[in-house]
């Protein structure tokens, strides 16, 4: 090399290395309970948008995102698993994806936990990026369940990642048994912990969260005020903690069109609705001085008729069906399209109540919304479609419950805490406006009022049976397990009925003085 060509080089070097003393533009990418939703859905409620999401799609909207920006960051703030393909991997699966994205941070959410803890502990290991949780330990210990912290440098800039999740979405959000040697401590004296800690080495502090409250399992809540679940824990998790920059939320599966920044400690807050439909970008200025400012953010929809499919993830999510031929098989026809409503009584919801209760040979089915996780549009249905609405390990399990206990269990559904539990095998009329507890005006099974002292077997999910969302009243009831899965259930419901009719809505009537 002549000294012409190495002064060439130099010169380039330094133009490419950061300057001090400049003023410097970085950008943060994020996402939050995409859950597995790998392929475009229907945007049936917005007239621009023809199929929105899909994580190949996402991909894609990431790369041209990042070759926008000198320097940026991509973080995800929970609920990677979920759905047939992360279930029959056990996880494997996602981690790769993720991986083939290239996110710099991952924080655990609830449905990390499908598989249960110790199948989550020896699958993590596959992340080629830092998969955070700094408040889940070991019962009984000091011992961190997860990495609780990250410090990532591009260019020049370092920023500490933390990743929490609430105390409701672990306890509540995920099956006990899952969870079982682990426990979970209250996130915000941990995030100012780390916080002091981080904030003496970086120059930016992010928190990824998991909390707020359960997110509504319905496709168009991006529009759907009504079942809009809002970040009240992220923002106070905001007031309550310093040295914070930014904090991404998930779980609530709430959205902001723009950062919204808390008035008290100047800490911005970010979601993006989950399911993949949308990508978080914000573009921050780190300044000579060393503060950082809000340039600009907003949430980008993904928009799959406008983008390329990523090939490297399109592959692996290929690879993952071909190695998986038995969920490709056809089990019914579908007769007309069924869809969720997280508030309300839904069709798709009183068609898995139908089988769950056929499938235990019980009075009543039930089923929590959340635990429906997609829609199914009209025609043929394969064993993948069903075991992406219902994705997870639960069993079919009978409760035996008093005409007084159902009472309980149908006014704690009414109180729309977790949203309206979809049923099977009962009528009902009730006032929504009506004080909590006393909105049940009329019940009957199978078309008979309801005695106090009578038993009735409901058969639901094992989630629900063991108290899960909630339903304390049902885990103290006599119940038994069968030896048969819910998703299978469902399965056995199309192979049995062939062309399955889509239930009409009348079971739980609103009746609005």
């Amino acid at each position: 090399m002549n000294r012409h060509h190495f002064a060439v080089l130099v010169l380039t070097l330094l133009i490419c290395l950061p300057v001090k003393g400049q003023d410097r533009e970085f950008t943060v990418l994020f996402t939050n309970d995409i859950e597995s939703v790998y392929d475009p859905i229907s945007a049936y409620w917005d007239d621009d948008i023809d199929e929105i999401g899909g994580i190949a799609f996402l991909a894609s909207l990431i790369d041209q995102r990042r070759e926008e920006s000198e320097t940026s960051f991509l973080f995800d703030a929970g609920d990677i698993f979920t759905g047939s393909l992360s279930k029959v991997t056990q996880g494997r699966l996602v981690f790769d994806i993720y991986s083939a994205m290239d996110y710099d941070a991952v924080n655990i959410g609830n449905h990390e936990f499908e598989y249960g803890w110790r199948v989550l502990r020896q699958v993590m290991q596959r992340a080629r990026f830092p998969f955070l949780s700094a408040n889940i330990f070991y019962q009984g210990t000091d011992i961190n369940f997860a990495q609780q912290y990250t410090i990532l440098q591009k260019n020049g800039i370092r920023i500490g990642v933390i990743g929490v999740i609430g105390v409701d979405a672990f306890t509540n959000a995920t099956m006990k048994a899952n969870r079982l040697g682990l426990e979970v401590r209250t996130p915000a004296p941990i995030v100012q912990q780390l916080a002091n800690q981080l904030s003496q080495e970086v120059d930016m502090v992010v928190v990824l969260t998991h909390q707020n409250q359960t997110a509504p399992m319905q496709s168009n809540k991006a529009t759907d005020k009504n079942v809009q679940r809002g970040f009240q824990e992220d923002y106070d998790l905001a007031g309550d903690v310093t040295g914070v920059h930014l904090i991404i939320g998930g779980h609530s599966d709430h959205g902001l069109w723009q950062l919204v920044e808390h008035p008290e400690t100047g800490t911005w807050i970010g979601q993006t609705f989950g399911q993949g439909q949308y990508l978080g970008e914000a573009v921050f200025r780190l300044s000579q001085k060393g503060d950082v400012a809000l340039v600009r953010s907003r949430l980008l929809p993904v928009d799959s008729a406008k983008l390329p499919e990523d090939k490297a993830v399109s592959k692996l999510i290929q690879n993952a069906r071909e190695n998986h031929p038995e969920l490709n098989r056809v089990v019914g026809h579908l007769m007309a399209p069924a869809f969720r409503q997280y508030n309300q009584e839904s069709n798709i919801g009183n068609l898995l109540a139908d089988a769950i209760k056929e499938s235990g040979g019980a009075d009543l089915g039930m089923i929590g919304p959340g635990s429906i996780r997609t829609d199914l549009n009209q025609g043929d249905v394969t064993v993948e479609m069903l075991s992406n609405v219902f994705p997870f390990t639960d069993e079919v399990v009978v409760v035996q419950v008093t005409g007084d206990t159902l009472r309980a269990t149908l006014e704690y559904s009414l109180s729309l805490k977790y949203g309206l539990a979809q049923f099977s095998g009962l009528q009902l009329n009730y006032d929504p406006g009506a004080p909590v507890g006393q909105r049940l005006l009329e019940l009957a099974v199978d078309g008979k009022p309801v005695k106090s002292a009578a038993l009735y077997s409901l058969a639901t999910t094992t989630y629900n049976a063991t108290g899960g969302d909630g339903y304390g009243m049902l885990a103290a009831s006599e119940q038994s397990a069968l030896s048969i899965s819910i998703a299978d259930a469902i399965v056995q419901y199309f192979e049995k009925h062939k062309k399955v009719a889509v239930p009409e809505l009348g079971r739980q009537v609103k009746v609005e003085p």
